[in-house]
């Protein structure tokens, strides 16, 4: 189904690279540290999202969904993807209660309202004022100088590659509006 592998995307938003310290040896027989860098274009959005470390809850909220599989597929997404510190932001208890089996539906909506079809870089986002979402409504593009709002949530960084789409991250959870 489109509709769950888009949420899935969406839940498992946002990492750049990856750094692992590797012990090796120098010249003069000493051990160096040095850093690695795995590029997230090798990785599709979900395993991006998990090597991510920053994007626990939403990837708690795609399995949740059932949209792990989905947002595996081929794509492409471009997904809007709160960091943890943007989910801590909501009111006390919601994310437990929107985990939780019966209010799966609205898990899905909110998931999906994150996701936009095809690849959308940020030099494209800067030249809409809004873009239909996966969920069907559509989310609103601010552009102020450097900062760009998507509903009133700050991209805090674009353009991370992933095998099926692109991850932009954003610094709040952004909701569809009620009753549509």
């Amino acid at each position: 189904m489109k509709i769950s592998a888009f949420v899935f995307a969406a839940l498992t938003l946002v990492a750049s690279g990856f750094s692992f310290a590797q012990t090796c040896p120098s010249q003069g027989g000493h051990a160096e540290t040095v850093s690695t860098v795995v590029r997230a274009d090798e990785k599709d959005i979900v395993d991006t999202a998990v090597g991510a470390g920053s994007f626990k809850t939403l990837v708690a909220a795609v399995k949740a969904a059932g949209l792990v599989d989905t947002l595996k597929g081929k794509g492409p997404f471009t997904v809007f993807a709160p960091t943890d510190e943007a989910f801590a932001k909501l009111p006390k208890g919601t994310v437990e209660s929107l985990l939780k089996p019966e209010n799966k539906d609205k898990l899905i909506a909110i998931l999906t309202y994150h996701v936009v079809p095809g690849t959308v870089k940020a030099a494209d986002v800067v030249k809409v004022k809004s873009a239909k979402t996966v969920q069907g409504q559509e989310v609103t593009v601010k552009v102020d100088g450097t900062t760009v709002m998507i509903d009133g949530a700050k991209v805090i960084k674009t353009d991370i590659g992933c095998t099926n789409g692109v991850i932009h991250v954003i610094d709040s959870v952004i909701l569809p509006k009620e009753g549509k």
